[in-house]
């Protein structure tokens, strides 16, 4: 190959570069990275590279979010919220710590952190919350669902704003752990209760 050519090439090579640099800054670049975000987050997608299959779980941020060890998008990991079910939080900007938050969060790590999970969705529903984090059922490996023993044991709200295709029973197993005085429905007062769960059940009534 000619010097010229070569010297041709490498000057090609720089300009196609500096092109992509000034899309991946433009207007044009995000709206493209946003667009490549959202196909890699269509629920045809989730459901290929999430359904049914198995994953290490690597963190868990609260008693209804967790990470796995697959790369999303361009996150190294993927989100897990917990679909179906709302576990108080542990510190959010919004909230601070809420009643149970910190129990929630440890018992989770306890069932989970560091070990394998098989991950289901909902056909019924969408695979995306509000923030993009993926909306799953999470089987553990003696076979029960994390959501749902979360439910039974005290540790979470089922979930009432969002209908998904287990939701009549998870209304029952958070009933029937409130009326065993499950984990936080031991002591929990009407003011330590998420807000939406205030509006959704004015007239809810508490162990006493």
């Amino acid at each position: 190959m000619s010097t010229r050519r070569r010297s041709g090439i490498a000057l090609l090579c720089l300009v196609l570069a500096a092109v992509f640099v000034a899309l991946d800054h433009s207007a044009i670049g995000r709206k493209w990275q946003l667009w490549l975000t959202s196909a890699q987050q269509s629920p045809a997608h989730d459901f290929n590279k999430y359904h049914g299959k198995t994953f290490m779980v690597i963190h868990v941020v609260d008693g209804d979010t967790l990470d796995i060890d697959i790369a999303d998008s361009n996150q190294s990991r993927t989100r897990i919220r917990l679909q179906g079910v709302d576990a108080p939080e542990t510190g959010s900007e919004e909230f601070g710590v809420m009643y149970f938050g910190p129990e929630a969060a440890e018992f989770v790590k306890k069932l989970v952190l560091g070990k394998r999970v098989t991950v289901y969705l909902d056909e019924g529903s969408r695979t995306r919350g509000k923030y993009g984090r993926l909306l799953a059922y999470v089987q553990l490996a003696d076979r029960n669902y994390l959501n749902e023993v979360l439910l039974a044991e005290g540790f979470a709200y089922a979930d009432l704003r969002f209908r998904h295709s287990l939701y009549n029973k998870y209304v029952q197993l958070e009933a029937n752990g409130r009326s065993l005085r499950k984990g936080l429905w031991r002591a929990v007062k009407r003011e330590q209760l998420p807000d939406w769960l205030q509006r959704e059940k004015p007239t809810l009534l508490l162990s006493k």
